[in-house]
Parts: structure tokens; sequence; C-alpha cells
């Protein structure tokens, strides 16, 4: 079959494509709303938003896709096929310019929330990723306004004579502090903001 016809026979679910060259190279992996009208969006050259997308086109003989259930799903499969496999034409999403994700420390003894864009085998929970990018840091700003668990790079461990700023505006329990919380109340606050990131 060739790509056109197997173009038309791709179903209209969500999902992520893969288009392959002539030797059997994945060249570009997408996702979509709409596998079958995504797909074949790229074979209208008045479409074609620039030179790389008139090559890949030129190049790709070959389209493999998976289904998954929704677009979140399929972002977070992109993401994770364009850095397994580093296609040629995945240039913008290409040396970590990925979706960021929520990370929650929870590793530590008193766990922190901050926006990343790696994701590491550290204990932690990571939540997204998020797009646009924008909603990440919108998330983390309301954690440390309602929940007061922060994103600061101190050394939460070891007691510090004063509190920093994030705790006179009231956005961190300050646990850095002898006796402005207890390891009971933040971990609860902690408890909170998973609740709040797993909806």
């Amino acid at each position: 079959m060739d790509l056109p016809a197997k173009i038309r026979t791709l179903p209209t679910s969500p999902g992520v494509y893969l288009y392959k060259n002539a030797e059997g190279k994945v060249i570009y992996v997408g996702k979509a709303k709409n596998l079958r009208s995504r797909v074949s969006s790229y074979f209208h050259e008045g479409r074609w938003e620039d030179a790389k997308t008139g090559t890949l086109v030129r190049e790709a003989v070959d389209v493999d896709y998976i289904v998954v259930a929704n677009n979140k799903e399929a972002l977070a499969l992109e993401n994770h096929l364009i850095k397994q496999k580093k296609p040629r034409f995945n240039i913008l999403l290409r040396d970590d310019k990925t979706y960021p994700y929520v990370k929650l420390t929870l590793a530590e003894r008193y766990p922190r929330v901050y926006v990343t864009r790696r994701l590491r085998k550290d204990g932690s929970a990571y939540y997204g990723p998020y797009f646009p990018a924008n909603l990440a840091y919108r998330i983390v700003d309301l954690i440390h306004r309602h929940f007061l668990v922060p994103s600061c790079k101190v050394d939460l461990t070891r007691y510090h004579p004063r509190p920093c700023l994030q705790y006179y505006i009231k956005r961190c329990l300050g646990p850095c502090v002898k006796e402005l919380t207890t390891p009971e109340i933040y971990s609860e606050a902690v408890r909170d903001v998973k609740l709040f990131l797993e909806g």
C-alpha cells in the first residue's frame, strides 16, 4: 500500500505518528487530535509552513501510528519518542526544549515543588507535561500561595537564624527556621499538594 492510500486508512483518534524514510528510519514524530486529518494535511503543498516540511514530505515513504486515549497522552508519548529516536526533522523539540513538568521532591525530608523539563528517577513525583508551558509556572505559583510549599534552593534540613522573604509574604511554611512549623504540619501540606496535582 502506498503512503497516500495508507493515510486514508488512518483512524480519526488522537495519537502519535512516525514518518519513516526509504531506509525505514524514523525521521519525524508528531502528535495529533485526529491522526488521519493531521497526517493528510502534510500532503497539501499550500499548507507547508516552511522548506523543512516540504523536504520531510518528499523523504517520507511510510507512516506508523500509535493510538492513545487523549491529547495529553499523545503529548507525553510524542516527547518520549522524540528523545528516544532523535528524528532528524524534530528540531523544535530536540535538545531538551520539551514541555515542562511540575516536580514534587518526595524523597526529601521537606519536599519542594518546582518546574522542570527533565525527568529523573530520584524518588520525586512528576506531573505533566503542561502545555502551554506557562501553565506549569502558574500551577507552582498557586501551590506556593495556597499550600505554602516552596521552591527554594536552601537546605531545608538545616535551621537558619531567620526566615526568608517567602515566609513573610506567606508563600512558605518556613521549615528551615526552628519552631515556625512542624514536620507533621509540613507533611500534611505536601499531602494536600499531591491531592491537588493528582486532580
